[in-house]
């Protein structure tokens, strides 16, 4: 495994500092916080979560403000310097580092979404529903790293990508009604892309291919095969070939269980008009 790749957090306080120093370069060049996301081209809550701290300024969007507001190289120094700590247990950053590559994606999720669907607020009540409980940095850190793995989906070719997730997870409301809703929103939105397959394992059936809990398969670009697995207090990346065989089988079964693709974008039409 590459280390450069593995899977680090930008220091709490150096965030916060490199955030207020984007809030005053910005208010010195007369751009609002809307004005500037749109010359970027990124949400107008991108900037504003940088500038409060909750989100990490990345080198090229540094480089992009830094020529913006002539600010001389400041911010691309300040971001190539921030202090760094590991944000992952070293035994999941093998699986995000093949997460990155993957020629094909297969989850089936049970408690939560998927991570690569999920909105900004709803993983930041995930996250805020942890015991022992994370403090309020180390929420907005978690936060941000999640949403940076979705670039995946975002990729020039991404992977091909198949989520297979229990009825009961959108029946909760991590969060409230109102994150609730914006999640049901995206995963409609994220059902159209091309390459990308949703399906929910309805209430009801009277078989269940995967009752032992959540996993995920991954094709890397050497055509390896592995699975991974988590549990209360760990993880495990599998790639012994019978053991992927039997998760394969079952990810197979579970999307002959679920309701096709059509049928659950019907589902979601339907929840979200009861909104």
């Amino acid at each position: 495994m590459n280390p450069r790749k593995r899977p680090r957090r930008k220091n709490a306080s150096a965030m916060k500092m490199v955030g207020s120093l984007v809030a005053v370069f910005r208010s010195a060049a007369g751009f609002t916080q809307r004005a500037l996301a749109e010359r970027v081209v990124v949400d107008m809550e991108t900037i504003a979560s940088i500038e409060q701290g909750r989100r990490p300024l990345k080198g090229d969007l540094a480089t992009v403000l830094d020529e913006l507001l002539d600010t001389k190289g400041a911010l691309a120094t300040a971001v190539q310097n921030m202090p760094e700590v590991d944000l992952v247990p070293r035994w999941a950053e093998e699986f995000l580092d093949h997460e990155r590559e993957a020629l094909a994606i297969s989850s089936y999720q049970n408690q939560v979404l998927p991570g690569q669907l999920q909105t900004e607020a709803y993983a930041r009540a995930v996250f805020r529903s942890r015991v022992p409980a994370l403090d309020a940095d180390e929420i907005e850190q978690f936060v941000a790293a999640r949403i940076e793995r979705q670039e995946i989906v975002h990729r020039r070719v991404p992977p091909t990508m198949s989520f297979v997730f229990w009825e009961a997870v959108l029946h909760d409301r991590l969060g409230g009604r109102r994150v609730y809703a914006e999640q049901l929103r995206r995963l409609r939105e994220w059902a159209d892309l091309p390459g990308l397959t949703l399906q929910i394992l309805p209430f009801g059936r009277t078989s269940h291919a995967a009752l032992d809990g959540p996993f995920v398969l991954l094709e890397t670009p050497e055509h390896q095969h592995l699975a991974y697995a988590e549990t209360q207090r760990g993880s495990q990346l599998i790639s012994n070939p019978d053991e992927v065989s039997i998760l394969a089988r079952r990810c197979a079964m579970l999307r002959s269980q679920a309701l096709n693709p059509e049928d659950t974008k019907g589902l979601l039409d339907r929840l979200l008009g009861e909104q």
